[in-house]
């Protein structure tokens, strides 16, 4: 038993995250059916499988913004189920996008980025204020500090959900399907900022159906079945050399239109 902690020990000191037989039910439905996982400093991973596979329950549950049933989510290699952890205090540093962007809607878009800051990290509106921005700027929205959030376009709203998850200055960012709300022509800005974060080192951990950026920015894709995860690997290995027949099935129409691209 003691040699099977030393080495749980070793590779926590490893991982920024650990998942570890991660279980979660609503009522009758179980979603997560023991999910495993890593995800190291720097890397990118991203999530894919078809709607109602688990994805967004595993998001949220790295967060605890659900509680698992059972299991562990190490982060630093500190237990967020422990009773002794200052949830709060870890969570500040896990960026959270979501698919609806929950933007405050009484506040204008630099408002909304220093919030958080003041209240919870005790800057002062100066401090805070520069912070947001510096990073309304690196994601494109510079000359829209002041602007009503109500008036913006869905990418735009998305862009400054993502500036405002920042000024948190996170060790890692977790996006739950952040495209999936937008109109097509706008998903490639989003998308760029999210490019141009993972280049920049950021972690991440991203709920996607955009395939192209999980093949072409992933270090490692996590195909989700289920509640179960059905396979994991390198994006060359999931996308050209799938092990599994369910990952094969759900790439198959991707594969498709890829090839055809190739064949033209």
């Amino acid at each position: 038993m003691a040699a099977k902690a030393n080495i749980t020990e070793s590779s926590l000191k490893e991982s920024l995250i650990r998942v570890e037989d991660l279980h979660k039910s609503f009522g009758d439905n179980l979603v997560l059916k023991g999910i495993d996982f890593d995800v190291m400093p720097g890397e990118v991973v991203t999530v894919i499988g078809a709607s109602g596979s688990g994805k967004s329950t595993l998001l949220r549950c790295i967060n605890l913004l659900e509680t698992p049933d059972s299991g562990h989510v190490w982060f630093h290699g500190e237990d967020l189920a422990a009773q002794h952890v200052e949830v709060n205090g870890l969570r500040e540093k896990i960026g959270m996008v979501f698919q609806g962007f929950n933007l405050f809607n009484n506040k204008n878009v630099l408002d909304n980025c220093t919030l958080a800051p003041i209240t919870l990290k005790k800057a002062t509106k100066a401090q805070a204020e520069e912070i947001a921005r510096k990073h309304l700027e690196e994601v494109g929205l510079a000359d829209f500090v002041g602007a009503d959030v109500n008036r913006l376009s869905g990418g735009q709203k998305q862009r400054v959900a993502i500036a405002r998850a920042l000024c948190m200055n996170p060790e890692v960012m977790l996006f739950d399907e952040p495209t999936s709300a937008l109109d097509p022509e706008i998903v490639g800005e989003v998308l760029g900022v999210m490019r141009d974060l993972a280049a920049r080192g950021m972690t991440m951990v991203v709920v996607t159906h955009e395939m192209d950026f999980a093949k072409n920015v992933s270090d490692e894709v996590v195909f989700m079945d289920n509640g179960v995860i059905a396979e994991k690997g390198s994006p060359e290995q999931i996308f050209t050399h799938p092990k599994a027949a369910r990952t094969r099935e759900f790439l198959s129409r991707y594969l498709e239109d890829t090839s055809a691209k190739e064949g033209r």
